[in-house]
């Protein structure tokens, strides 16, 4: 199926799939990725390649690179082993380096994970790292007093929760992403924490919901505290969590990224499992909960994983890298398509406004607004048969301010025809969701609250 307004648009799960095919008719050989992160954590993906120096060199690279990316933003990692091709090997060690072409992934992953990125050759693929790559029990545990809180870019949550019902909550409006003082950070934070805490008898247990990576509860990276210096994030950020649960009393803590904490909550609220949450807002959030029903560890960083194989395809201003999810299913999609649906917008509004002109259009059963929301469900359908390869999936749930509406219908309509048509073994497997009362009975502050288990 074309992408209504953009027919250029080159789907990954096509491009994997096609290539595939080609190898199986061709001279091929095997090789082995994998993905090393915190605690000797392995993630591995198999695959046959063209031979080497058959006149699909580049062929073989252009392929294997967009799936080390993808392998590395879903599942997080410091570093990367390619067994089986050093032709391979040669073109990806080029790119990950200080002035390499993924030099944004190098300092990334470094910072995450405290160890200077690697690319390393193996040759023999049976020499590749085994693959080790457990999830830990997290979340569904509502016994006793417990504070859940829940960090926003413009307003936090904070619930107090006694054997699984909410006894009090409040949302407070705040500035995380313009103050630069880590104070103003901590004392927000720590004040939320103590007005839970006073609607109690006692604290056993502390669980937060927040965008960023979190690595044993320490803050690694967060666009919360974007304006404070790296100075600042070391000495007060990293341990921020740690440090203001202390100050409650000395009670279990659990850290986890918001993307996982939603999807938790929604696995609670269909009381099922194998859940991937996807918001649509400023960017591309996500989160997952496997089949035992535990929040993974991975990164689930899907804004950065590429959809499109398209090299002319929209470049993220971040990463620098082309047909990233931020670009396809965000507000930044809605803002992209609108010239190309005919839709003018002042220049002058700010990314939000410039949504809401277009959801206006979409309640008003506009042609051109539609035409928007059919092409960004014709990109979600396909990229959820590419997620698919990397997650095991029983539902999606689709969330985010552009996913509100009139319009989010349409996109998981569309969605849903290119998963029946493409790809029907996947379409009787899976569902698409958008929440609706009874998949937002456990609020994010209330799952977050689930997170830590308390020591009997």
């Amino acid at each position: 199926m074309i992408a209504k307004l953009e027919p250029e648009f080159m789907p990954m799960a096509k491009v994997i799939s096609d290539f595939n095919e080609r190898v199986k008719k061709a001279d091929s050989q095997k090789i082995v990725i994998c993905v090393e992160r915190n605690n000797s954590l392995i993630a591995s993906y198999k695959m046959d390649v063209f031979k080497d120096g058959t006149g699909h060199d580049e062929e073989n690279y252009e392929i294997v690179e967009r799936l080390i990316k993808t392998l590395l933003w879903v599942k997080g990692g410091f570093k990367v082993y390619i067994a089986g091709s050093k032709c391979i090997f040669d073109r990806i060690y080029d790119d990950y380096k200080i002035g390499g072409t993924r030099e944004f992934d190098f300092n990334f992953m470094s910072r995450v994970y405290e160890k200077t990125f690697e690319v390393v050759y193996v040759e023999d693929v049976l020499d590749a790292p085994k693959e080790n790559d457990v999830s830990s029990p997290i979340g569904r545990h509502l016994d006793g007093c417990r504070i859940g809180f829940d960090a926003g870019g413009s307003d936090r949550k904070v619930s107090a929760v006694v054997d699984g019902e909410t006894v009090y909550s409040e949302e407070v409006v705040w500035f995380p992403k313009t103050n630069s003082d880590p104070k103003y950070h901590y004392e927000g934070i720590l004040n939320a924490m103590k007005t839970a805490a006073s609607h109690m008898p006692r604290v056993d247990a502390i669980g937060v919901s927040s965008a960023g990576v979190y690595i044993d509860n320490k803050i690694m990276v967060a666009s919360l505290f974007i304006k404070v210096s790296d100075d600042d994030f070391e000495k007060y950020v990293k341990n921020m969590y740690i440090d203001v649960a202390k100050e409650i009393g000395d009670v279990p803590v659990e850290v986890a990224n918001d993307g996982d904490v939603t999807a938790l909550a929604g696995a609670m609220s269909l009381e099922d499992n194998n859940v991937l949450g996807v918001a649509m807002g400023t960017s591309e959030a996500a989160g997952y909960v496997d089949k035992a029903g535990n929040i993974t560890g991975w990164l689930n960083e899907l804004a950065f994983v590429p959809v499109d194989f398209n090299k002319g395809a929209m470049v993220d201003e971040w990463s620098g890298d082309y047909g990233c999810g931020v670009k396809y299913f965000s507000q930044d999609a809605v803002i992209k398509l609108a010239p190309k649906a005919g839709i003018e917008i002042d220049a002058t509004l700010s990314p939000a406004e410039k949504l809401k002109v277009v959801q206006n259009l979409m309640e008003n059963d506009d042609a051109r607004a539609k035409d928007i929301y059919e092409t960004i469900g014709t990109y979600f359908g396909y990229s959820i048969a590419y997620y698919s390869m990397f997650y095991d999936i029983k539902h999606v749930l689709i969330m985010g301010r552009v996913t509100s509406g009139k319009g989010g219908i349409i996109l998981l309509d569309k969605a849903n025809e290119v998963l029946k048509n493409e790809f029907p073994d996947l379409f009787k497997k899976l569902e698409l969701h958008i929440p609706d009362e009874k998949a937002r009975r456990v609020g994010q502050s209330v799952a977050a609250a689930s997170l830590p288990k308390i020591n009997k």
